[in-house]
C-alpha cells in the first residue's frame, strides 16, 4: 500500500449545502466526485462518499492514490475550482452516514488505576481500609494480570450521538459530571468476523479521532443497581461524540501503538499519553470483537481512553469550555461547550 502522496478523507459542507466527500490534500479539501469524474476514474452511476470508497476499500485506496497522485502533479491553480480551504468548510464525522459504533471499556492501564483510585471499587468492598498508594498497587497488579490473561470489554453506542469536529457538544440537563474521553477510533475497511491478532490490520482502512464524552452520574443506576453499568444513558445525548475531523488511511499511520493523544481544555493539558499504555492493543481489540459479532466497512470501533478525564481531575465540562484534541498525524477537534436550551 506503498504511495507518494499522502492524503486524508473527510465529509465536508458549505455553510447549509449538501454534504460531499472531500480528498485532503494539505489544508484544502477537493470534492472528491468531481476529482475522480474528471480524471476518468468514476463510474457514471457511481454516488461518491466516504462510506462508498470503504465498500471496496483495497480498490478504492488505489483509485485515491492514483487521483491524490495525479492533482499533486498538476499543481493547486489546475483544481482550484474543485476545492476549498478547509477554514470556509463546515467538517461533518468523516464517514456519513457513520456504520455501527463499538467501543472498548476501560482499556488504558493508567486510567482504570486512577478511576480505581478515585472510586475505591464502591460497592465492592476490596479496598476497604487501604490507603491511596496501597489501592494504586492493587490497581495496577490487576491490570497486568487482565493483560496477560483477560479480554476486551466491548459494548455498542449509538450513532445518533456523533457529531463534528467543530461542533459545539450540547452539555444535556442530565446529569452534571460531563466528562471528556479522548480516543483513537479504527475505522473498518473489509467485513469483519473471526480475524486473527496477526491479520488484524490488514481490516482496518484508516483512523480517526474520536471523544466519547461521558456523563460520569449517570454511569451507575441506583434503580437497578444489579443489573450493572448504563452505558446508553450515559454517553449517548446528542453531540456526546465528536469524531473526526478527517479518516487517515492505514498506509499513513505505520504504528497505531505509537500515538500521542492529548486534550487540552481552556488551553491546560488534561489528557496526554501515548496508545502504548493499552492494555488490549489495536490487533488485540480486532480479534476479540470479531470473534463476538461482524463489522463491516464503515463500522467504527473505539479503542479506550487513556488517563487524564475529569473525574481524576475533579473537574467536569461546563458551558464555556472549550475541548481542543489531537491525536498524532490525524488532525485536531475544537469543540466549546454550551447548555442545553429549553
Amino acid at each position: 500500500m506503498a504511495t507518494d502522496i499522502e492524503f486524508k478523507l473527510g465529509t465536508f459542507a458549505k455553510g447549509s449545502g449538501e454534504p460531499y466527500a472531500g480528498l485532503v490534500l494539505d489544508d484544502t479539501a477537493l470534492d472528491l466526485a468531481a476529482v475522480l469524474g474528471r480524471l476518468g476514474m468514476a463510474r457514471p452511476e457511481e454516488r461518491v462518499s466516504v462510506r462508498s470508497m470503504l465498500e471496496d476499500w483495497e480498490a478504492n485506496f488505489e483509485r485515491l492514490r492514483g487521483a491524490a497522485n495525479r492533482v499533486a502533479s498538476d499543481g493547486p491553480e489546475k483544481w482550484r475550482e474543485a476545492g476549498a480551504k478547509l477554514d470556509a468548510l463546515r467538517i461533518l464525522p468523516p464517514v456519513f452516514p457513520p456504520g455501527a459504533l463499538l467501543q472498548s471499556a476501560a482499556n488504558y492501564r493508567t486510567h482504570v488505576i486512577q478511576l480505581t483510585v478515585a472510586h475505591r471499587f464502591k460497592g465492592l468492598g476490596i479496598t476497604e481500609g487501604m490507603t491511596d498508594e496501597e489501592v494504586y498497587a492493587k490497581a495496577a497488579a490487576m491490570m497486568e494480570e487482565r493483560a496477560r490473561s483477560g479480554s476486551p470489554f466491548i459494548f455498542a453506542g449509538t450513532t445518533a450521538a456523533i457529531c463534528g469536529a467543530r461542533d459545539d457538544v450540547i452539555l444535556p440537563r442530565r446529569g452534571t459530571q460531563h466528562d471528556w474521553e479522548l480516543e483513537l477510533a479504527v475505522i473498518i475497511g473489509r467485513r469483519t468476523r473471526n480475524v486473527s491478532r496477526e491479520r488484524a490490520l490488514d481490516y482496518v482502512a484508516g483512523y480517526t479521532i474520536s471523544n466519547d464524552l461521558t456523563t460520569r452520574d449517570l454511569v451507575g443506576r441506583k434503580d437497578n443497581v444489579e443489573l450493572g453499568l448504563d452505558w446508553i444513558g450515559s454517553k449517548n445525548a446528542p453531540t456526546f461524540f465528536p469524531t473526526g475531523p478527517f479518516l487517515v488511511p492505514r498506509a499513513f499511520v505505520p504504528d497505531p501503538m505509537n500515538l500521542r493523544i492529548t486534550l487540552k481544555l481552556n488551553g491546560q493539558t488534561r489528557q496526554n499519553e501515548s496508545t502504548a499504555d493499552m492494555i488490549f492493543d489495536v490487533r488485540r481489540l480486532i480479534e476479540y470483537t470479531s470473534s463476538v459479532t461482524v463489522m463491516e466497512p464503515g463500522d467504527m470501533l473505539l479503542t479506550g481512553s487513556p488517563a487524564g478525564n475529569g473525574s481524576h481531575w475533579k473537574r467536569f465540562l461546563k458551558p464555556g469550555d472549550v475541548m481542543e484534541s489531537s491525536i498524532t498525524g490525524l488532525g485536531v477537534q475544537i469543540n466549546r461547550c454550551v447548555a442545553e436550551d429549553g
